[in-house]
This record gives C-alpha cells, structure tokens and sequence, in this order.
C-alpha cells in the first residue's frame, strides 16, 4: 500500500511539475512574441524614422548654419527667402513626411505601447505633425507666410522616450531568447558598426 501512495504521489509531482514548466515556457513564449512585435511594429519603426530625420535636420542644420553654428530658425536674424525656399523643399520632401510616417506608426500600434496611457512626447508629435499639415497646406496654395509647425516638435523628449524603450525591449528580448549580457551587447555593437 506504502509502494502504491509513493507512486501516485511521485506521478502527481511529475505531472505538477511538468504542468507548471509548460505553463512557464508559454508565458515566456508569449512574452517574447509581445516583445517581437512591438520592436518590429511600433519602436523599431519608430526609432529609425527618429534617428533619419534627426540625422537630416543635422545636415539640413550644418548646412545653412549661421556663422555662430546655428539653424536660420534658431538664430536673432530671420532666414532670407532663399533658406525659407530651401527649407520649404526639405520639409515637404523629408521632414514632413518622416514625421507623419512617426505619427501613422504611433495612431495605428498604440496597442503596443509599453504604458498604459499615451505618454506626452507622443501626444506632442502627432499634434505638431497636424500643425506642419495645415503649414504644407498653406505653401501649396502660395501662402510663405508660416514656415515652422504651428506646434513645436517634442525633439529631446522624443527620442529619448523612444531610444529608452527601444533600448529596453532589445534587452528584455535577448533575456527571453537566453542571451548573456555581454554577447547581446557585442552582437549589437558588431551590428551597428558595420
């Protein structure tokens, strides 16, 4: 009888266990297909839209600086109508686009949003894209008048809302695949050298 109770007690235990494992592995699974779909769909996207629009407003900026460095926005005197028209180009061309591409991203994935609410930066960016919208409007029908959205773009606060959490779900993703710290870490050193 003792045989007996050991032997349905030992099954029991396996059985717990093997349940509780699998129940394990799927949660982790799940996470890690979460993960997977909110760098590749939400943060990824929007981390690289960021980081080539601020790399061409950089150029953009080097290019027309003012002798102290400084953009014709950002400058005590006003940018001639020849930057504005420069501008006008780059804006329609890159800029504007770039940033309603962020906007579409962010109105289309909110669902993959690590908060709970719509952070600030965020809210930020989709109304300066409608302001640059209602801007673009304007130029096409020959009004100059405005050259700047009418809401200022959350820049600072913008990317490093997106780095932070970009960089955040690249970590949480090499844990759940198993990854060291140290080989993710020069994986993606050896990635973004190249």
């Amino acid at each position: 009888m003792t045989t007996v109770i050991v032997t349905v007690g030992l099954a029991f235990i396996g059985y717990l266990t093997t349940y509780l494992n699998g129940l394990r592995l799927a949660q982790r699974q799940a996470r890690l297909t979460r993960v997977n779909q909110q760098l590749s769909d939400f943060y990824g996207p929007l981390f690289a839209l960021m980081e080539a629009n601020s790399r061409t407003y950089d150029t953009w900026s080097e290019r027309y600086a003012r002798p102290d460095g400084r953009d014709p926005f950002h400058h005590d005197t006003p940018p001639n109508e020849q930057e504005l028209a420069e501008w006008r180009t780059w804006a329609t061309t890159v800029f504007i686009p770039n940033i309603q591409a962020m906007r579409d991203v962010v109105v289309a994935k909110a669902d993959l949003l690590i908060e709970e609410e719509m952070p600030q930066a965020l809210l930020q960016l989709c109304a300066h894209v409608s302001g640059y919208e209602i801007t673009a409007a304007r130029w096409a029908q020959g009004n100059y008048e405005e050259h700047l959205s009418v809401i200022s773009f959350p820049g600072r606060a913008l990317r490093e809302y997106i780095r932070d959490r970009f960089t955040q779900l690249k970590r949480e993703q090499a844990r759940l695949l198993g990854h060291s710290r140290a080989s993710s870490r020069n994986r993606w050193t050896s990635l973004v050298g190249r």
